[in-house]
């Protein structure tokens, strides 16, 4: 055999080889895994506990939850006669879409984001950088592969010039970081955790951070779905005694029961379920706060709550980006063009939810506390009869904190203007980036619900 047919062999195995896309591995041994940490470690507390929830949105999210960190990062409190930032308490990340840049990038490299994350992703035109990989001749072959797509292309980049190879085993524990996507297969939320993977059956600590970011980010028609594989199930697998008793609620709660089955279908249905597809995380959540919510219910913040000591102030912070363009189509007969009707498609629903979960978040902070003022006020006599396991029940007290940063919350109606009209993409301008930086602390500060938590927060 010639050498010259040797070379083009090898050639066409390097390109085989090449058009396959990372897949995420089976789970063997217990490793560096993702989960929230019992523990907390330096500077944070267990008892001071604050959730940041980040949107989608591109770069416009991802320099608005920068600006945010930023705020946070500048915000001196006094906790536990203990002087520190309030960045220095946060304690979960949820994000989606453009706002799981941000993210990730805190968890793996953590003050790192605020001298390097501008130049190497807010003040980048990522699409041109995308672009360019997609006229690579090389990449023809590769993305000829019914196994290598877009997506993968995408996910390639970010892993080069934005995460450095980082993988989940490469993030901190606290802030505990849950990067969400959705499964296009039934529009359910799928975050990338360590619980999340078990009923996968599979190892997240080795997962590129940068394909969880993809498939975040993945937007309609734009990018192709991230896809993982459903592995076997360990001979000694069962579910939990928590699932079990949910999947029997069908009558009794349907929340808790949907809850289990949209996670444990993973586990219970391998034949019916071998692949994973994933889209944009704000198909299902636009804002990342469905997460925090589940984990206040029956998650780990509900665990912390009940530990002895317990959390005492419960902060959830959402950084909300949605913005809202002019209306251009209801003046006038003529139907939208498909283009239109496509776009609209993918984004319309993206939002529709955001403030109602931001409502339901504040009713159950609300319910909490009303609880605790019934338990409080009849103490005395329950304590009598029950030992005091009233309060244990009730997993200690705590004050709730639900904030909300949105644009719409601009005083002055042009440049209120200006921020709803931002394009959702990746390629916005440095004064575009900079301003939308500047905003984050400015919507802080008018807000009466971060004020007065500040204020309490540093008093004697």
């Amino acid at each position: 055999m010639s050498c010259e047919r040797v070379s083009l062999l090898r050639l066409f195995a390097l390109v085989a080889v090449a058009g396959c896309a990372t897949l995420n591995d089976p789970l063997q041994t217990p490793g560096r895994e993702h989960r929230f940490p019992e523990e907390a470690s330096g500077k944070n507390t267990h008892s001071l506990f604050v959730c940041l929830t980040f949107s989608g949105g591109g770069t416009r999210a991802a320099a608005l939850s920068y600006g945010v960190l930023e705020k946070l990062r500048d915000t001196e409190i006094v906790w536990k006669d203990e002087t520190k930032t309030l960045l220095d308490e946060v304690d979960c990340i949820s994000s989606v879409s453009g706002g799981s840049f941000t993210s990730a990038y805190y968890g793996l490299f953590g003050d790192r984001l605020f001298t390097h994350f501008r130049s190497e992703f807010l003040d980048k035109n990522v699409e041109l950088a995308l672009f360019w990989r997609l006229l690579n001749p090389v990449n023809w072959f590769r993305l000829a592969s019914p196994y290598f797509s877009r997506i993968d292309l995408a996910a390639e980049y970010y892993d080069k010039h934005v995460f450095d190879h980082g993988t989940f085993a490469a993030l901190a524990e606290r802030p505990f970081v849950i990067i969400n996507a959705t499964n296009l297969a039934n529009g359910e939320r799928f975050s990338f955790t360590q619980e999340q993977f078990d009923f996968l059956a599979s190892d997240l600590g080795s997962y590129p951070v940068s394909r969880a970011v993809a498939a975040s980010s993945a937007f309609p028609f734009l990018l192709s779905p991230i896809t993982l594989k459903n592995h076997p199930n360990a001979p000694d697998f069962k579910l939990s005694r928590e699932y079990e008793g949910a999947l029997e609620d069908y009558d009794l709660n349907r929340r808790r029961y949907y809850w289990a089955k949209n996670r444990a279908m993973y586990a219970t249905d391998k034949e019916a379920l071998p692949w994973i597809h994933l889209m944009d995380g704000g198909l299902a959540d636009n804002i990342g706060l469905r997460p925090v919510e589940s984990a206040y219910r029956r998650g780990f913040i509900r665990t912390a709550m009940g530990k002895d000591p317990g959390i005492e102030k419960l902060v959830i912070l959402v950084v909300n980006a949605r913005t809202q363009g002019e209306d251009k189509i209801s003046g006038r007969r003529k139907s939208p063009g498909i283009f239109f009707v496509a776009n609209a498609t993918a984004t319309v629903a993206m939002g529709n939810y955001s403030n109602e979960s931001i409502q339901v978040m504040r009713d159950l902070a609300e319910a909490r506390e009303q609880v605790q003022g019934i338990l409080t006020d009849c103490e005395g006599e329950l304590g009598e009869c029950s030992g005091g396991r009233w309060r244990e029940l009730a997993s200690g007290e705590l004050a709730p904190s639900v904030i909300d940063v949105s644009f719409e919350a601009i005083s002055d109606p042009e440049r209120r203007k200006y921020f709803l009209e931002l394009p959702t993409s990746f390629k916005l301008s440095e004064e575009q980036v900079a301003k939308l930086i500047a905003v984050g602390p400015e919507l802080l500060d008018a807000s009466t619900d971060f004020t007065d938590l500040v204020a309490a927060l540093r008093a004697p």
